[in-house]
């Protein structure tokens, strides 16, 4: 899986794209010219990161065209830069962002700037709760193969994602992942015992919570899949589910209520915060 362990359409005029190479000539180009703007203004970047509301860590992956800027990032750019247009017109010609399938990248704009995302995954350790060794792991036993730069830039993208848990500390992170997820090993031993830790410590930041789903319950309110929900600033919600090759952004406000209402059902199924820290812990020692 590359999509939502790191996907349709077009919305808001922001550029979608098919089968082409993946490139980042037109991000880097598009980070230069933010960067110049910024500094014919006078502006430091811990400056304009707070103009702009974003993490300076996220303003230097976007002038150095590593990140693909949401609308929210480019509106606030252009008002705190003078209201050119140039950000705006720049901004419809970005190609595809390296590291990412093409039908997750919407979606990952709109994880950028959540502030509420629950996930529920039953397959894999979702992409923001992975190890490198645990994401290569999935990256070597993709098929098609895919080839040294591939894999080092699905990486890239990967662990540029997980700055989210601590970049935005007010956003309130949820996970629900089966059991077996541990179970499988992927990897190896030592690669699921280092897996374990990192979730482990994850755990423990207090924007995030991560419930485990046993293998022995009688009930289960997820069994149509896995899922992906988040809410914006503007406190719309979408939804997001994930397949072979493919990916739908749902914005629907009643699917979304159901996605919502199975997700809250489930979060009373796992096991609570605390028995599911004990559950990990003990999973770890047998290792």
């Amino acid at each position: 899986m590359i999509g939502a362990n790191d996907g349709a359409g077009t919305a808001g005029g922001w550029p979608s794209s098919g089968g082409e190479p993946e490139s980042s000539d037109s991000l880097r180009t598009f980070g230069a010219v933010v960067q110049a703007l910024r500094e014919h203004a006078g502006l430091s970047r811990r400056e304009f990161a707070a103009l702009v509301r974003f993490s300076q860590h996220t303003v230097a992956s976007i002038e150095q065209g590593r990140r693909m800027p949401d609308q929210a990032f480019v509106e606030r750019a252009e008002e705190a830069l003078g209201n050119t247009g140039a950000l705006r017109k720049a901004v419809r010609h970005l190609a595809r962002q390296p590291g990412l399938a093409s039908w997750f990248r919407q979606w990952a704009r709109l994880e950028a700037i959540a502030i509420t995302l629950y996930t529920y995954e039953c397959r894999l350790i979702p992409g923001l709760l992975q190890t490198e060794a645990y994401a290569r792991a999935l990256f070597t036993n993709q098929l098609p193969p895919l080839g040294d730069a591939q894999i080092e830039a699905q990486w890239a993208a990967r662990t540029e994602r997980q700055q989210l848990l601590r970049d935005r500390p007010n956003t309130a992170f949820s996970f629900i992942l089966e059991e077996h997820l541990f179970l499988r090993r992927m990897g190896g031993v030592e690669v699921t015992r280092e897996l374990i830790d990192h979730i482990l410590e994850t755990a423990q930041l207090r924007n995030v919570e991560i419930q485990i789903m046993p293998l022995a319950r009688e009930a289960h309110a997820g069994l149509d899949g896995p899922m992906h929900l988040l809410e914006t600033p503007e406190n719309r919600w979408f939804a997001y589910c994930e397949g072979q090759e493919s990916g739908q952004l749902i914005p629907d406000p009643k699917v979304v209520s159901t996605l919502q209402m199975r997700y809250a059902r489930m979060r009373s199924q796992a096991l609570s915060l605390e028995d599911s820290v004990s559950l990990l812990q003990r999973m770890r020692g047998t290792l």
